[in-house]
């Protein structure tokens, strides 16, 4: 794992802390929403995802953590983040920040939900949240 790796995880961990618990209980609410222990509808998760991060106010908290994150990296970026592509993107296993900076793309994932392929999408809600940094 490189410095600026650690340096986002270190971060995200020591600051950030109360938006990971966040995310991690806004994933509980749209998992309870469902019929049993997953889904096969993905719009059953990235929707009501995207719905309870809103009203929990972590949407708009999430271009704060990339900021903290990128700078903790000794980075800067070339404009203000916004929770909204391409620095805030909502997948079906959860919310990813991204941002470009000299040697690469920061990506810091908060992965919620696994997908099987059974052979169509299997939805089911991960233990926590995985938070995983990687710079590309």
């Amino acid at each position: 794992m490189s410095h600026p790796v650690r340096a986002c995880r270190r971060c995200i961990q020591r600051d950030h802390e109360s938006i990971v618990d966040g995310i991690d209980y806004c994933a509980d609410m749209v998992s309870k929403s469902w019929d049993g222990t997953h889904t096969t509808d993905r719009k059953r998760v990235v929707q009501p995802m995207r719905s309870a991060l809103e009203s929990a106010g972590i949407l708009e908290q999430l271009p704060i953590v990339l900021a903290d994150s990128v700078e903790s990296a000794g980075y800067e970026l070339s404009a203000t983040p916004v929770p909204a592509p391409p620095y805030v993107v909502l997948t079906s296993q959860g919310p990813i920040c991204r941002a470009t900076v000299g040697p690469g793309r920061i990506l810091i994932r908060f992965d919620v939900f696994d997908i099987a392929r059974d052979p169509e999408p299997v939805y089911q809600r991960r233990d926590g949240v995985q938070v995983s940094v990687s710079l590309e």
